[in-house]
């Protein structure tokens, strides 16, 4: 996975996180922390997105692929209610289907779409 392990290491230890705070953060073992950085192990799609959000890195950074990343600016939204919606998105991964359409669309529609989302799920 190219220079993955190296990769993530040095972005790990320079966020301060201990492979134990990185693991908990994931929701995965500490073990697999240490797999991962040692190139013996690697994670699923899921995981390494996860990865890379947490870090505010894109996935061809980390995977290696670019010596640098490019971070996301704070005016990337259009307005607040838009950035909140999708941080509420982003914490809420069973709303993630919104997350890409939530950048152009009204709060308004957000929360149609989450109030339908939210019957279905009940049902």
């Amino acid at each position: 996975m190219g220079d993955f392990p190296n990769v993530f290491r040095r972005i790990r230890e320079q966020s301060g996180l201990t492979q134990q705070q990185m693991a908990d953060k994931l929701g995965i073992s500490r073990s697999a922390i240490g797999m991962y950085e040692k190139g013996e192990r690697e994670p699923n799609f899921e995981t390494l997105e996860l990865i890379a959000d947490t870090f505010n890195v894109d996935m061809n950074y980390l995977l290696g692929k670019k010596p640098t990343t490019e971070v996301i600016p704070d005016n990337y939204y259009l307005n607040d209610d838009a950035r909140d919606m999708a941080q509420f998105l982003y914490d809420n991964p069973d709303y993630k289907v919104l997350f890409d359409a939530s950048r152009k669309v009204k709060k308004e529609d957000i929360e149609f779409v989450k109030q339908m989302l939210d019957r279905f799920n009940r049902e």
